[in-house]
């Protein structure tokens, strides 16, 4: 019997409800087509103040910024070039914001994926993806949270995690483990910061469709994943960003150290 579900149509694009006015937001690996992208739009929407937006790759990220500068106000963006295996380019990218009045919210996004079987991953592969998408994430939330703890700032950090974090894929041992991981660093530091008043929470998506996931992924396995979701069909990585926005407004003002499924599957 097929356990494959009808595919949903994506609903309406949902507008901007000035969640984030007047906040200073910095997102990093915002360069692409994917939800980092999304969710920089969607803050800039939603009446953040500034992003200060970041990514490995300068050509794609002065792109994105020019563009972004265009349509919201060039005013509002800064492009800063961020490798997050390297600790003084997150303190810079930080250090970034302090031309808007100091960075209000962190969304870490940077993470990288692969595919190799236990049996054939080598060290490198597995250190590469750990430390991007692990310590990375790590990397940037100690820097971020010392600048809300100096500056007595109830701040807000958004980590982006992964339905993989919590179930099983073949080939994905370095990425599930790096995103588990990604998911035990946002409750830890969230008991760490919350007496100062910070908050961390983080998202975990399943499946979010974008040109890039598109051109690395076969098209009979995007079938079958998007088969397994509940519509039908991938994300929107604008929905992705949407549930991002929330945790990073007031409207989450109860909320730390959770993890929340953008998706209708833990395992």
């Amino acid at each position: 019997m097929s356990t494959q579900k009808p595919e949903q149509p994506a609903p309406a694009y949902v507008p901007g409800h000035s969640l984030l006015e007047g906040r200073v937001v910095v997102v990093t690996a915002a360069a692409g087509a994917g939800i980092g992208a999304a969710v920089v739009r969607k803050v800039l929407e939603e009446g953040a103040k500034a992003v200060v937006v970041s990514d490995t790759h300068e050509r794609r990220l002065k792109e994105a910024a020019d563009a972004l500068g265009e349509e919201f106000g060039a005013d509002r963006i800064t492009a800063v070039t961020c490798d997050v295996t390297q600790q003084e380019q997150v303190d810079a990218l930080l250090d970034a914001a302090d031309a808007y009045g100091g960075v209000d919210v962190l969304i870490n996004n940077a993470g990288l994926g692969g595919t190799a079987s236990v049996l054939e991953m080598t060290d490198e592969q597995w250190s590469k993806v750990l430390d991007i998408t692990l310590t990375g994430t790590f990397r940037c939330v100690r820097a971020v949270g010392k600048r809300f703890v100096a500056a007595g700032k109830r701040g807000v950090i958004v980590n982006n995690a992964s339905v993989i974090g919590w179930r099983a894929q073949e080939g994905q041992a370095h990425y599930a483990a790096a995103k588990a991981g990604v998911m035990a660093l946002t409750r830890s530091a969230a008991a760490d910061l919350a007496p100062h008043g910070i908050r961390v929470n983080a998202v975990s998506p399943s499946l979010a469709m974008h040109p890039f996931l598109e051109k690395v992924t076969s098209p009979e396995l995007l079938v079958e994943l998007k088969g397994g979701e509940a519509f039908g069909r991938a994300a929107e990585p604008w929905e992705v960003a949407n549930v991002m926005v929330f945790l990073a407004s007031d409207y989450s003002s109860y909320m730390t150290g959770e993890v929340v499924s953008v998706s209708s599957q833990h395992a």
